[in-house]
């Protein structure tokens, strides 16, 4: 990865801090109008997705409808492999980076994201959770931006590290990114994937963890500690990077650790209240925001319209 100079260092900070600040709008925006969602997910992690898609990955151009098409009737409930969701990503192509989503109750995040960078429209993501779109509330493999069905239990970094051996084996120059929650940490197959990568010399896979340090049981450490996590995957033989999860900066340098012969992961620290504090009264328990009296979601509307918009310099 090569060293930009300082005044492109600047424009592509304020880019990608632009859409992370968007990121956290739409979101917030959604949370607002359907009396719940996802935002402590925004919060945390809007710079990451904000850093790989503007900055870090390199994807092919999305060939995708920017209104993504419904399920039709008669499949419903049935596997139809025609819808594939990475299609918003770009085709596979050897020369294009892939993405791989773990948690799929990120997936809103992931559809405001690609509504910023202009990979979905805003009609499009009206679409979200409705019957018979593929817009879904937990993301599936013809969703929007997805390329596989996980859930929050680490089967994706399992398939992005057999698709980045694959790649490898084939010498592409694509690269493999991922993206954890920490709550992924608990899992065995997330270890055993781990493993597996580092046994095999997986070097064209990075893997971003948002650490948020809470999960829908409350917090991390009072369900089960993983800490400390940089030393435990330096043991497994990955290399091994904690920094600021809202430094867009700081989150993209880990790139230029790629082709050493080992993984990659990228401990991203995060804060799951980022820019909005309401939330701070609702901790430990920040999994799904909703609104427990009309009194409360007056609160959010009037920060959200009277602080939040001014300090991401949004119109609402």
């Amino acid at each position: 990865m090569n060293s930009p100079d300082v005044t492109e260092t600047m424009d592509w900070r304020v880019r990608t801090s632009q859409v992370a600040n968007g990121i956290r709008r739409r979101v917030f925006e959604h949370v607002l109008e359907n009396n719940g969602g996802y935002l402590s997910q925004a919060c945390s992690a809007a710079e990451i997705f904000a850093t790989l898609y503007t900055r870090v990955m390199n994807l092919a151009e999305s060939n995708a409808p920017l209104i993504p098409i419904d399920i039709p009737p008669q499949y419903a409930g049935k596997k139809v492999v025609s819808f594939r969701g990475a299609e918003y990503n770009g085709p596979i192509s050897p020369e294009y980076d892939r993405f791989f989503l773990s948690p799929g109750h990120y997936a809103l995040v992931l559809y405001a994201t690609l509504v910023e960078v202009g990979r979905l429209s805003e009609e499009g993501l009206k679409k979200f959770n409705k019957d018979g779109s593929t817009v879904e509330m937990i993301g599936a493999d013809h969703s929007p931006g997805f390329e596989v069905m996980s859930g929050s239990l680490a089967q994706a970094l399992s398939v992005a590290g057999g698709v980045a051996l694959a790649r490898k084996i084939k010498k592409e120059s694509g690269k493999v990114w991922v993206l954890l929650s920490d709550g992924e940490m608990q899992e065995g197959q997330t270890w055993e994937a781990i493993a597996a990568l580092s046994f095999y010399k997986i070097d064209n896979l990075a893997v971003y963890v948002d650490v948020n340090g809470h999960q829908c049981d409350g917090k991390m450490n009072r369900v089960m500690e993983v800490e400390p996590l940089k030393a435990r995957l330096e043991s497994f033989g990955a290399i091994a990077e904690a920094v600021d999860g809202h430094d867009v900066e700081a989150l993209a340098r880990p790139a230029q650790y790629l082709s050493q012969g080992k993984p990659v992961f990228v401990l991203a620290y995060t804060n799951p209240c980022q820019g909005i504090p309401l939330l701070e009264a609702r901790k430990p328990f920040l999994h799904y925001v909703r609104f427990k009296s009309q009194e409360e979601r007056l609160s959010y509307e009037h920060y959200f319209r009277e602080v939040f918009a001014a300090k991401t310099n949004e119109r609402v």
